[in-house]
């Protein structure tokens, strides 16, 4: 006897009422992304460590940018990701979390995570247009960098390894380099 399990997919408006209620635990490590709840990878110290080095990289951004760490980005309807960066424009509302149109560059670190990054949240940032995505991969000491984004994903995607540098779209004159995002090398 085949089962067919129907699958109830959730709005943003319910997903926030679920935390609101207490259904969904502020503390807990799950985001809403294309109407399903997905739990997040814990994060390990070498993930944090990184977003940390991120962090402190983009602060020489000054005024230029809003830093949001592990915060949701609203992408619509369906869809509230909790990117580990985001890179926001001055001025973006403080009364709700920002949306697509706020974010300047969005950042993923993942290890264990990193393929349901490139293929769960990738396709979201494109389609809402968000300019520019980062892939920070810990296994691969690499970081992917996505621009050109569209309905089908983003158009341009190139690898950076280490010894190289990156400059973002944002920032054009900040050149860098993946060994400071990635840390020391031969890290756990």
């Amino acid at each position: 006897m085949a089962v067919s399990v129907q699958r109830r997919s959730f709005t943003s408006v319910e997903f926030w009422r679920m935390v609101e209620t207490g259904i969904i635990r502020e503390d807990e490590r799950v985001e809403l992304l294309d109407g399903a709840i997905v739990a997040m990878s814990p994060i390990g110290p070498r993930h944090a460590w990184c977003v940390k080095r991120l962090v402190r990289i983009f602060a020489v951004l000054g005024d230029r940018v809003v830093l949001s760490v592990q915060d949701p980005v609203h992408l619509g309807a369906r869809s509230d990701p909790q990117p580990d960066l985001a890179l926001l424009r001055p001025g973006t509302s403080q009364r709700e979390h920002p949306g697509a149109a706020d974010v300047l560059l969005v950042i993923e670190v993942g290890s264990s995570s990193i393929a349901d990054d490139r293929a769960l949240k990738a396709p979201l940032y494109a389609r809402a247009r968000i300019a520019e995505l980062w892939l920070v991969d810990l296994v691969a000491e690499r970081v992917e960098v996505h621009r050109e984004p569209g309905p089908g994903g983003y158009r341009l995607v190139r690898s950076f390894g280490r010894g190289e540098r990156i400059s973002p779209l944002l920032a054009p004159e900040l050149a860098i380099g993946v060994d400071a995002i990635l840390g020391p090398a031969g890290e756990p």
